[in-house]
């Protein structure tokens, strides 16, 4: 049976972690990159389609490449994070389903359905986008997503290979900087999004 964390652990992931604007001049290893893909992988999707594609933006080529679709801010904070990923998602996912859901012909589910695809590609990649997130809190590091890009451009700069994907959000990657944050904006309490039917 599973077992309720401890306060430590929900604190890193939850409580006390923030999304950060800046990273300490502390490296991130392939390494640990391949931790992170190896525990978000494990989050559940849909009929198991994994739609996310990512792309690890580490060397200055790459950022700079990027950057240059960002906002200006966003931008700075690219150029500068140790590492930035891509998240990206499949819209022809359902070519894997063979022999990703093997139960079950899912592939004729998403089969000519391409406004079905796309949906399931967008929910499915952004929950694979928050595993990322705590992945890499898990594993110590800290993350800073955000939108405020081109998509359009990140796709025909990073994707012009696999037309099939489109990017859905950008998050930078490393060890925080705590003198990068501001005070934690509210969250409310259960009453004040939630209901109970």
């Amino acid at each position: 049976m599973t077992q309720p964390l401890a306060d430590a652990a929900l604190d890193q992931l939850f409580r006390t972690a923030r999304t950060y604007n800046g990273y300490l001049d502390k490296p991130v290893s392939t390494a640990q990159l391949h931790a992170i893909w190896d525990l978000m992988k494990m989050g559940p999707t849909s009929a198991n389609m994994l739609p996310a594609r990512l792309i690890w933006c580490v060397t200055d080529e790459a950022k700079a490449k990027l950057a240059q679709f960002c906002l200006p801010a966003n931008a700075e904070k690219v150029l500068k994070a140790p590492v930035t990923v891509i998240i990206g998602m499949d819209i022809d996912y359902h070519e894997n389903l063979p022999w990703l859901f093997p139960h079950a012909d899912a592939k004729a589910w998403f089969d000519g359905n391409l406004p079905l695809r796309e949906v399931s590609a967008m929910r499915n990649s952004s929950m694979q986008g928050a595993y990322f997130i705590l992945a890499a809190r898990a594993l110590g590091l800290d993350t800073g997503a955000m939108s405020g890009f081109s998509n359009e451009a990140v796709d025909a700069a990073f994707f012009a290979d696999t037309p099939s994907v489109k990017s859905n959000f950008i998050s930078t990657l490393g060890y925080g900087d705590p003198a990068s944050i501001f005070d934690r904006s509210p969250r409310p309490d259960f009453d004040t999004f939630n209901k109970l039917a």
